[in-house]
């Protein structure tokens, strides 16, 4: 089986949303109903609104179908300068996905490369990522590290 990979565009919200779902399903087990149709109302507003903008969808897709079946989002993040990131350039990396069928072939590698190449041209300073467990050694296999700070992460839900 042969895959073309690239960026996704507007044209492929509702494959991004059906991706996203699946993600999300991986990562937090199987959604309730009232939680698919949220997710199915409110992110394709939120792809016209960021994609290609500030939020870049690399994928991979089926050369037979042209369906996405793989994909890495990169969110771009402008922070303050800091020393970890001198021109507050970041990106913050999610959403690694590949359907279960096209598993195993290394789309997710080859995805997660057009994404670092896309950063360097981009300039930024720093790629930042909460790893899985499915995802761990791919990430350290690319050159990710463990990131040892002394602040621990926190979260206040509203």
């Amino acid at each position: 089986m042969a895959y073309i990979f690239g960026q996704a565009s507007l044209s492929d919200v509702s494959e991004l949303v059906k991706l996203r779902i699946g993600y999300l399903s991986a990562d937090f087990g199987e959604l309730d109903p009232a939680q698919k149709e949220n997710l199915w109302r409110e992110l394709p507003a939120y792809f016209e609104l960021h994609l290609d903008y500030d939020l870049l969808a690399f994928v991979a897709r089926d050369d037979k179908s042209g369906n996405i079946v793989s994909c890495a989002w990169l969110l771009l993040v402008t922070k303050p300068p800091s020393p970890r990131f001198p021109h507050g350039q970041t990106g913050t990396l999610f959403n690694v996905f590949t359907v279960p069928e096209h598993r195993r072939r290394g789309l997710a590698r080859k995805v997660m490369e057009c994404l670092i190449n896309a950063a360097h041209e981009l300039n930024l300073d720093v790629l930042e990522l909460h790893a899985t467990e499915d995802g761990y050694a791919l990430y350290r296999s690319l050159g990710f590290a463990d990131d040892s700070t002394t602040h621990v992460a926190m979260r206040l839900v509203l």
